[in-house]
């Protein structure tokens, strides 16, 4: 996968884990996108709708609003609803996966994830 053929990609990345957030900007940002990062779904909400990300990235276990809610409410969202939402989890139940789905999500990823699996996720789903 050529690096140039994400530049300018706008990607957000919704976790509570610092960790993770930051790892996820570093190989994201090595792609060439643009990445906007968000600490739970609230937060999230907001910056959507500010930025208008190509691609979400959205952590299932987290305070206040989890990954199915925040999935659910972009999905819900006539302006969002076609925008791409990828869970992350550290949980590979099938039932995670149903309910991912449930939500409205389009692909299910598991921590921790490797900058190639990031980078395939978005490569399948910008739109140029």
């Amino acid at each position: 996968m050529a690096q140039t053929d994400l530049a300018g990609v706008k990607v957000m990345v919704i976790d509570d884990s610092n960790t993770i957030r930051r790892s996820a900007e570093i190989f994201l940002k090595s792609a060439g996108c643009e990445v906007i990062l968000a600490e739970d779904g609230f937060d999230a909400l907001a910056k959507i709708a500010e930025q208008h990300p190509q691609v979400i990235f959205v952590d299932i276990m987290m305070p206040r609003l989890d990954g199915y809610q925040t999935c659910a409410l972009i999905k819900r969202n006539a302006r969002f609803k076609s925008t791409p939402v990828i869970m992350l989890s550290s949980k590979d139940g099938l039932f995670d996966r149903a309910r991912g789905r449930m939500a409205g999500s389009d692909q299910y990823l598991t921590k921790p994830f490797t900058q190639e699996t990031l980078i395939e996720a978005v490569a399948t789903y910008a739109k140029k």
